[in-house]
């Protein structure tokens, strides 16, 4: 038999079902979710337990809008008063389920509906009331669930839930309401998922049966329902809050014929059951595809942020190579030694005398040079915050822009974190370390020692760490002269101590390393908004299995489809 492998493919289906993510607020997301939930439900509830065991009682729901008068009906097949009927409900009402007492340990279990608890007593939220009675057929059970329309949402979906886990459903609607559109929006479900089906139109005026109950049978072939049973109960008065027998006659007959033939009960079970079975790729698929839809919002929230990051860094960059560093109170203090230009001319002729003068201005004015270096480190801080909080900021709008990112979004998003000032102080400073520490790398030849001894480590590494920010392509007017004037002292002082080839090299060492310090900190920012995007994106293999368990188990269901008396 094919069943025992049909049952381990939608379990394993169900697994791959249960694990989609689907948390990110992309189009028709929320729909998703639900056609999630219900597919989980309807497997849980009524699929693998069929499948399990076919001979159970066939389960019929009685379904319908609020006042059509199904639960007047149920009490009436069974000819006792086993569920309350009204016009109004309870906020909270238990389903009833009413069945043979030799019928009741089919249903006292978790095999349907674990979700719901057992009682036999008076209704409970969450529970399902169990009432045996003798007038039951064995082989069949009654269930009626909540109001399909009822004003509380959680009856509303209760309702959805037990009519997907019965083998047959009994629709009960009225003369003047039979075409409302909530009903027809659960019997078009019914029509995709070939689910038996009777329609009982009741309170029909006695001159009209004939002209409504045409019109019903038209609309209901017209949904691809057109051999679902329809029953029309006339408008008259009760018995004992009962329908008459003479109006609930040809109904009666009916169900009382199904239940005596276990054939025709095991067609109706089939019936069913093949069709939710088959219903399932369209869902499953849907499903794939909306989680492909999530995966790539997924992609476009990560590359926004990434490619915000990378701008930033490469205006970092720019500004690095551009002499932006080299502004204000950089400018002023080397100003206070090289002048608006005296030293930018005839450099070659005068290297001698401005390594003296620079040699003097390091070693002899130990606060002039103190208070360059913090100048670049302050510069150069304020520059990389200005890129982390302009990439933070463009971020956070591009993201607000779409909905899947602005879900996301929560306070302090649009500037960088509040780690950051302390951390790119602590590195900048690590940097200028690293930059000294090239600085006796190099100098440890001994071509260079007695130079640099004269020169000092400290004022080369600073002079080094200027040279790095050598163009001037972002300033303009007197600053253009000053700070050429400082990459060129910078530049020959370093020529005369290490050599032409070694400065460049050395500049290229340092220039790099701060880059990448940078470009470490910028991507430790971009991961406040990856992290975001990682607690509700799917995996991208999840994609993968998904389809592949809905492989496998479409193969399961052709093999399970070709056994004989099988209903296609």
């Amino acid at each position: 038999m094919d069943g025992p492998r049909l049952a381990e493919a939608l379990e394993a289906l169900r697994t791959s079902v249960t694990a989609v993510r689907l948390d990110l607020a992309v189009t028709d997301a929320e729909a998703a979710r639900r056609s999630r939930s219900e597919f989980v439900g309807q497997v849980d509830d009524y699929l693998l337990p069929r499948l399990r065991q076919l001979d159970a009682p066939m389960l019929v729901a009685v379904g319908g809008s609020t006042g059509a008068g199904k639960s007047t009906l149920v009490n009436t097949l069974v000819g006792a008063e086993v569920t309350k009927a009204g016009w109004l409900r309870p906020t909270t009402r238990a389903p009833v389920l009413v069945c043979n007492p030799d019928d009741v340990s089919w249903f006292e279990t978790d095999r349907i509906l674990p979700g719901l608890s057992r009682t036999t007593g008076p209704e409970a939220v969450n529970s399902l009331r169990l009432v045996p009675h003798p007038s039951v057929p064995p082989g069949l059970a009654l269930l009626d669930p909540p109001d399909i329309d009822s004003v509380v949402a959680e009856n509303r979906d209760l309702a959805g839930q037990l009519l997907a886990a019965a083998d047959l459903w009994i629709f009960v609607t009225t003369a003047a309401r039979y075409a409302d559109a909530v009903p027809w929006d659960l019997l078009h479900t019914a029509a995709q998922r070939t689910i038996a089906l009777a329609v009982v139109l009741n309170r029909v005026p006695p001159e009209g049966i004939g002209e409504i109950s045409d019109h019903l049978r038209s609309m209901l072939a017209e949904e691809r329902l057109g051999e679902a049973a329809l029953f029309a109960i006339p408008e008259v008065e009760l018995t004992g809050k009962r329908i008459p027998d003479q109006a609930i006659a040809p109904m009666r007959t009916w169900l009382d014929g199904l239940a005596a033939d276990a054939g025709a009960r095991d067609q109706v079970i089939r019936t069913t059951l093949t069709g939710a079975l088959s219903s399932l790729h369209d869902r499953v698929t849907g499903l794939a595809d909306h989680l492909d839809d999530q995966v790539r919002a997924a992609a476009e929230l990560r590359g926004t942020a990434l490619e915000r990051y990378r701008t930033a860094l490469t205006g970092v960059d720019d500004g690095v190579r551009s002499g932006t560093v080299l502004r204000g109170e950089v400018l002023a203090r080397w100003q206070e030694f090289v002048g608006t230009g005296q030293f930018t001319r005839n450099l070659e002729a005068r290297i001698g005398q401005l390594r003296d003068r620079v040699t003097s201005f390091f070693t002899g004015r130990p606060p002039a040079a103190e208070a360059v270096g913090h100048a670049v480190e302050s510069n150069l801080h304020a520059l990389v915050r200005a890129a982390s909080d302009q990439a933070a900021e463009q971020t956070t709008e591009l993201w607000r822009s779409r909905p899947a990112g602005r879900a996301l979004l929560t306070d302090g998003l649009h500037r960088s974190s509040a780690e950051f000032g302390p951390r790119l102080e602590h590195e900048i400073r690590a940097w200028q370390e690293r930059v000294l520490d090239l600085v006796r790398e190099e100098g440890g030849h001994r071509r260079s020692v007695a130079r640099l001894t004269s020169f000092g480590v400290n004022g080369a590494g600073l002079v080094l760490m200027l040279a790095v920010f050598a163009q001037t392509a972002g300033l303009s007017g007197l600053e253009v002269v000053v700070a050429g004037g400082t990459s060129a002292v910078s530049q020959k002082v370093l020529e005369a101590i290490f050599g032409d080839a070694a400065v460049r090299t050395l500049a290229a060492r340092a220039r790099d390393d701060l880059l990448d310090t940078v470009e470490k900190l910028l991507t430790d920012e971009r991961q406040r908004f990856d992290a975001l995007v990682d607690a509700v994106a799917p995996a991208t293999d999840q994609v993968t299995a998904l389809r592949s368990a809905l492989a496998e188990f479409e193969s399961a269901l052709r093999s399970y489809l070709r056994q004989p008396g099988l209903v296609r």
